[in-house]
């Protein structure tokens, strides 16, 4: 199972309510993210810049498939005026971090 990293920018003003909004995050999409392959998923933040890990079967293949459900489609919703946009490689759905380290 492979590791992935990426990361992600929250506006200024957004960082209080986007922490609180992950102490509640709803268990069907929980579930949903389970269901596609995704374990030890973290989210850690300095500032407004936030840094998520995860394990996942298949990295594309997830994201296809949570894209498609109206669960994840609802949260995204809800979530993307929290979001300030981060420069993607062509090719990429997000800012992908390459593991350089990894002491198990």
């Amino acid at each position: 199972m492979a590791r992935c990293a990426f990361r992600l920018r929250i506006k200024k003003e957004a960082v209080e309510e986007y922490e609180q909004e992950h102490t509640r995050v709803w268990p069907e999409l929980l579930a949903k993210l389970k269901e596609v392959g995704i374990s030890d998923y973290s989210i850690f933040r300095q500032d407004q810049d936030l840094f998520l890990c995860m394990r996942v079967d298949d990295f594309n293949r997830a994201w296809d498939a949570l894209d498609h459900d109206p669960v994840n489609q609802r949260w995204q919703q809800a979530m993307s005026r929290l979001f300030e946009p981060l420069p993607v490689p062509p090719g990429q759905r997000f800012a992908m971090m390459k593991e350089v380290f990894f002491l198990e």
